[in-house]
């Protein structure tokens, strides 16, 4: 099957408003890309960590920085707001791993480093991949894949 907003193109419209409320939640374009690329790559989705490690390529994130996200914690080329970001990520993503997947220690983290509006935007930015990473995993979408 082809992608289902491929198939049905006016569901498209409504994410792209939520994409663009997203970026104007004043969190830094590198931040939100690692964000996408790191939930992508715990969901496994091809499409998305491909076409993810492009578009932060394009928001100027380096390529060790890009080839490290998947053991940021580990990497020391993140700052700590990214860091906090990431933590937040993984921990929103991952909700069924444990009762309380979202932990205060988590949060704090993140609510040290951005306001709420930008924790509404990094929220947003997990939810939105982890929507396009079921679209695409679900109907196989492959790496460099478009529609």
């Amino acid at each position: 099957m082809r992608n289902p907003v491929a198939v049905l193109p006016d569901a498209m419209r409504p994410v792209q408003e939520l994409l663009g409320a997203v970026r104007s939640g004043g969190v830094d374009g590198q931040t939100l890309e690692l964000i996408h690329l790191r939930v992508s790559q715990i969901n496994g989705c091809a499409a998305c960590v491909d076409s993810g490690a492009r578009s932060a390529r394009g928001a100027g994130v380096d390529a060790e920085r890009l080839a490290a996200v998947a053991a940021w914690r580990e990497a020391p080329y993140f700052t700590a707001a990214e860091r906090a970001a990431l933590g937040l990520a993984e921990a929103a993503t991952r909700l069924a791993d444990r009762p309380d997947a979202v932990t205060d220690e988590v949060w704090d983290t993140a609510a040290t480093y951005f306001d709420e509006r930008g924790l509404a935007a990094i929220i947003l930015m997990i939810g939105v991949t982890n929507l396009f990473n079921r679209l695409n995993a679900t109907t196989r979408q492959a790496a460099g894949a478009r529609g």
